[in-house]
């Protein structure tokens, strides 16, 4: 006997179509209806409302073996076989995070083969893969940010199956998971949860309508999100959520949805007897959003940090268009690394206004800000997908990443990066609504020309070419200048967990800086990382043992020389290096 609900205010009659024969269906209070049915178990089913014809797929839906438009199918969670009975979990704080497409990771494209790579990431040290979303999206290769049927895993990657045996593969290897969550909008092609019920609100955000959860009848949507995070946990045991632009979530209730499922993860986290996490992307440079609830925040247990991408990467590569038009310092740069946040209640060139708020650092540790210097909104947000490996020499690359893994924040690396991956990661989506397709098209188009770029350069989403370059060449490993950039990597990642991430921000005396010769050096723990930004030789009036280089620096007197876009790690002699 299988149990059918759907809520659904809308509509005055809901019927139950099982492969093509229709059940009747019955209300049972706050807009629910309800049905209990012997079919088969792999049985394809959906919902008919009032008189029209059209079967709705279920919007808690488990599969969609044929599509987001059709019929959902059947799907039994214990008949899952997993072997991670002695997985403690991991905390996300002070980690390192490998976020990885499932379609564009492998050629395969699929969970299963992912699982052949998970020992390479193993060999590098990380401790957490972050999924892009894996729920279902319309067409099969898409960056997975226009999900419909939140519930459901993408049937190209694998499905549910296909998902459980990753995480379980992934657990078997001490690595974590984290799921990336879309809630704040839905995609624009097969969107059936307005005929249902009042599902999105009046309000809009950069992608359309937004969700209802501060509205007339929010709390069964409220709880129709809460329920679609905790069961990637539950259900799938993954380690926690990343969850996608939580700015959008406009939400005017006393307590805020992101302290309400921080507060359920919890009990989750509790009555699972392991950690879970939830890292949260968000534009506002507040930090109450990872302040404790005792303190007065939403209780999410991390957050990223774009501020330190831009202050990295700007001041490595010299860029300074858009957003970027505030950076590109090393006073920004130590500032970021410093306090978190460069824009902390500070005016903000692109917003023409202030932005962000402080952070409290006796109440908020540094683990709670994610740092890294790609990942897919910064490449693929770029007009060509291009990656910094496209653009910067090896040298400036290793000392991108030098300041990221060595900074006092949780890290974060974006597949291929580490060995510095020549293939782009474009934005890609395949719409099968000919309408939305050819405005997806024309819109980015128009975007990136709006902004100077020939709009007969800016790839076309749609065309599967565009997916295809998007895909890591891993024969790009057996070239020489890939496999020592990967050993430079392999080695920071090391040297970090050697040297701890206990949380403390950089004191003062931690880290200092030349302007004019472009060098900065960043203390951690008992070592020291010096960094030349420059293409010129520099002499930083400091001396030690070398640990980790790239480059050849030398000891001169009372100095290191460094090469031009070169790092070291030092253990450093002496009282007076003790301060920068």
């Amino acid at each position: 006997m299988a149990d059918f609900a759907v809520w659904a205010p809308t509509p005055e009659v809901v019927r139950l179509d099982v492969d093509g024969v229709a059940y009747p269906m019955s209300p049972t209070g706050g807009g629910w209806w309800r049905t209990a049915l012997e079919v088969a178990p792999d049985a394809r089913y959906g919902f008919l409302l009032d008189d029209d014809p059209q079967v709705l797929p279920d919007p808690r839906s488990a599969r969609q073996p044929d599509g987001v438009h059709a019929r959902s199918a059947l799907w039994d969670d214990t008949g899952l076989t997993w072997t991670d009975q002695d997985w403690a979990g991991r905390r996300v704080d002070g980690a390192v995070i490998y976020e990885l497409h499932v379609g564009t990771f492998t050629p395969g494209g699929t969970f299963d083969s992912a699982i052949e790579k998970l020992d390479h990431l193993v060999g590098l040290g990380v401790d957490f893969v972050e999924l892009m979303p894996v729920n279902a999206f319309s067409g099969a290769h898409g960056w997975g940010y226009d999900g419909l049927l939140w519930y459901a895993v993408h049937e190209p990657y694998g499905g549910p199956d296909g998902l459980a045996r990753f995480i379980d593969a992934c657990h078997g290897r001490g690595l974590g998971v984290l799921i990336d969550a879309v809630f704040n909008h839905l995609g624009p092609s097969g969107n059936y949860l307005p005929r249902l019920g009042p599902y999105q609100s009046q309000t809009r955000n950069p992608w359309g309508s937004a969700i209802n959860i501060d509205g007339a009848d929010s709390d069964e949507v409220r709880r129709y999100i809460i329920d679609c995070a905790l069961r990637w946990m539950r259900v799938f045991h993954a380690d926690g959520l990343r969850l996608d632009a939580v700015h959008a979530l406009v939400d005017t209730t006393a307590i805020h949805i992101l302290e309400e499922l921080a507060a359920e993860t919890d009990a989750l986290a509790a009555q699972l007897g392991r950690p879970l996490s939830l890292v949260a992307e968000s534009d506002r440079n507040d930090p109450r959003t990872v302040a404790g609830r005792a303190d007065g925040g939403y209780g999410i247990h991390a957050q990223w940090d774009d501020d330190v991408h831009h202050a990295i990467h700007t001041a490595v590569s010299g860029e300074r268009q858009g957003y970027y038009a505030d950076f590109g310092s090393l006073a920004a740069l130590v500032t970021t690394l410093r306090n978190g946040f460069f824009h902390a209640a500070t005016y903000s060139s692109f917003r023409h206004r202030r932005h962000g708020r402080p952070v409290p650092k006796s109440q908020i540790p540094a683990t709670r800000l994610v740092a890294y210097t790609c990942t897919h909104d910064q490449i693929g947000n770029r007009a060509l997908g291009d990656r910094p490996s496209q653009n910067l020499t090896s040298g400036q690359l290793a000392v991108k990443a030098a300041l990221a893994l060595l900074s006092p924040y949780t890290a974060m690396l974006f597949m291929g990066e580490e060995w510095g991956a020549l293939t782009p990661f474009q934005f890609f989506s395949s719409h099968e609504d000919p309408q939305v397709a050819r405005a997806t098209a024309e819109g980015r188009k128009a975007e990136f020309a709006d902004h100077g770029w020939d709009a007969d350069d800016i790839p076309d989403p749609q065309d599967p070419q565009t997916f295809q370059r998007s895909t890591l060449d891993w024969a790009e490993l057996e070239a020489p200048h890939h496999a020592q950039l990967l050993g430079v990597y392999r080695a920071l990642v090391g040297l970090r967990r050697e040297t701890g991430t206990d949380g403390s921000w950089l004191a003062p005396g931690e880290i200092g800086y030349d302007e004019d010769r472009r060098w900065i050096a960043m203390r951690r723990g008992p070592v020291l990382l010096i960094c030349n930004l420059s293409d010129a030789e520099v002499s930083v009036p400091v001396r030690g043992e070398p640990v980790l280089a790239w480059g050849s620096p030398q000891t001169v007197a009372d100095a290191t020389v460094l090469p031009g876009h070169s790092f070291v790690v030092l253990r450093p002699e002496g009282e007076s290096s003790r301060r920068l």
